[in-house]
Formats: structure tokens, sequence, C-alpha cells
């Protein structure tokens, strides 16, 4: 089983299995927005779906809090391109253009 937290002083989000970080997704905060920067994967949980998840739950972090998200991390930029009907909304319209969204 996989858990997700929001660690807000290392800012990033992290995944987390077995009582250690699996994944995790370091943000910037800027006004009005997260800077989704970087995210890594354990290697050996490459391509099971775990840094879907944890930018599933970045993202949805980020709307319930009201804020909007600049993807600057091309795995952040991919799966919102991939989920465009339930993400795109997030990404402030000046900033589509500029990551190919």
């Amino acid at each position: 089983m996989t858990d997700f937290t929001n660690q807000t002083e290392q800012q990033r989000y992290a995944a987390w299995q077995n009582n250690q970080v699996v994944a995790f997704a370091e943000y910037r905060a800027t006004t009005g927005a997260l800077m989704l920067t970087h995210t890594e994967v354990n290697q050996d949980l490459e391509g099971q779906g775990v840094g879907s998840s944890l930018i599933r739950f970045a993202l949805d972090d980020i709307r319930n809090k009201g804020l909007h998200v600049v993807p600057m991390c091309p795995f952040v930029v991919a799966f919102i391109k991939r989920h465009r009907t339930e993400y795109l909304d997030l990404v402030a319209t000046a900033h589509r253009g500029v990551f190919g969204l």
C-alpha cells in the first residue's frame, strides 16, 4: 500500500511504502501557485503507477487549497496532457502555451 503526504518543510509531496519514501515531487511556492519542479520515483517502482498516483495526489491537494500549478517538471506536464479534462484548469492560462498545454 502507498501513502501520500505533503512534506511542507521539505517542499515536496512524497509517496511512502513500508515507512520509506519511494517517490517525491518537489515544489516551490509562488503567489497563488505551486511550481512542481522535479519528480523522482524509486527505480524499482518505475512504470508501476506510483509517480502518477503521487502527481494526482499533489494536483488534488493544490486544487483543494485553491491554488494554480506551474508544471516545470516534464513528468507533471505529461501527466496533465494525459488528464486534460481533470487538471488543465489548474494551470494558469498564461502558462499553458509555455508548457505545450
